[in-house]
């Protein structure tokens, strides 16, 4: 199928550098994307920059003899499967609210007949002034979506509602608004990925090696085909996948309550690290070294998502896939887990080798089949094996 097209409107304003990255993540989500810099905008952002990412002309002027010579803009306008603005200023915002056309963005905006999604960035006195808030009234009256902005502190040194959203916001904005074509569009996925951390007390706790890195990958993988995304991440350092919501936690039982809020979902990938137990009572207050050269600490069992979910009598997903992180007697462990747990499959690998931290991986899929090594050696691959192993259970 023909990939999406995006028509992306840039205003002015020091956020505008942001929508660089938004245009690399849109056609990293395999999407075209055009580009119209207003005047202010390239005060910011260069069209050579803009080409250069989007693989296209960027177009700045209403006026271009050679393009209007073919109707330009309305070619432009009617061309994209969606018309996105951002940043929209408080003034691209008015000039739509008004229907005025005295420049190329404006004018795109009065002659389109696709659907629209804006993503707000001016500063907070501007955002709350009445003017902006009956223009944003009427734009969503017209049909016009928004994503952002939000909270937070502004180059002008003022600090409030007015932030352009990240670009991973509004990309996943803007696979909500027009839909994917993919293999797996419609399907809601949930995915674990990380370590999660329990805590001893305010300042030290227990965690692991895990980096998130192949779950961050399988969560991109699913995106790509289409999926409904959702990230239930434990603390990594990873910027979110595109087309990705994710939600942060820190515990296992952090963890466990995330997943099942997400419920039900047609598919769970089960990735995290999740720590098997946790102290009974995390202290107050820092623990101090005291003369005593033993500290005792009680351990109780945290809860085990894979097989709670799994044998979740009424939103149990279609399939359901764990991991088995081992040091050793691997398919072992993976036949008992697959027993045990409930679930369609197990990816097991073998962490003793560096796979923690590395964009390494080497594992090998059990269904009840058997075994099947997952060609290829990168975490990467390992992704681009489950995306396929899905679609076909499916």
């Amino acid at each position: 199928m023909d990939p999406k097209r995006i028509l992306l409107i840039v205003g002015g304003g020091i956020a505008a550098y942001k929508s660089l990255e938004l245009i690399r993540l849109i056609k990293k989500a395999g999407m075209d994307v055009r580009v119209v810099l207003t005047r202010a905008a390239q005060e910011f952002v260069t069209p050579l920059s803009a080409a250069a990412l989007s693989g296209d002309k960027v177009y700045t002027d209403l006026f271009d003899l050679t393009d209007e010579t073919e109707m330009g803009h309305i070619m432009l306008s009617r061309q994209a499967d969606l018309v996105v603005v951002a940043p929209a200023t408080a003034d691209l915002m008015a000039k739509a609210t008004q229907g005025m056309a005295n420049d190329l963005a404006s004018t795109l905006l009065l002659a389109t007949d696709k659907p629209v999604l804006m993503a707000p960035a001016m500063n907070v006195r501007m955002w709350h002034h009445a003017a902006t808030q009956r223009n944003l009234a009427q734009l969503k009256v017209d049909g016009v979506s928004f994503v952002g902005p939000e909270e937070g502190d502004m180059a002008c040194g003022e600090f409030g509602l007015g932030r352009l959203s990240e670009p991973e916001a509004i990309l996943a904005a803007i696979l909500g608004r027009i839909g994917h074509s993919g293999a797996l569009n419609g399907r809601k996925v949930v995915i674990t990925a990380g370590p999660t951390f329990e805590p001893l007390d305010p300042v030290r706790g227990l965690t692991n090696r895990s980096s998130g890195r192949q779950g961050y990958a399988i969560a991109e993988r699913l995106a790509r085909e289409g999926a409904e995304v959702v990230l239930v991440s434990g603390p990594v350092a990873l910027p979110t996948p595109p087309g990705v919501r994710r939600v942060d936690v820190e515990s296992a039982q952090d963890m466990f309550d995330a997943v099942h809020a997400e419920l039900p979902a047609d598919i769970f990938v089960g990735v995290a690290a999740v720590a098997d137990w946790r102290p009974k009572e995390a202290a107050t207050e820092k623990q101090k070294k005291t003369a005593e050269p033993e500290m005792t600490v009680t351990f109780v069992k945290n809860p085990d998502i894979l097989e709670a979910v799994s044998k979740h009598l009424e939103m149990r997903p279609r399939v359901v896939i764990g991991f088995a992180a081992e040091t050793g007697s691997l398919e072992d462990y993976a036949k008992a887990k697959l027993a045990s747990k409930g679930c369609d499959a197990i990816v097991a690998n073998n962490v003793s080798e560096g796979v923690f931290g590395s964009a390494h991986n080497s594992a090998t899929l059990l269904d009840l089949s058997g075994f099947t090594p997952i060609p290829g050696d990168t975490k990467t691959a390992v992704a681009d094996f489950l995306a396929d192993y899905i679609q076909k259970k499916l």
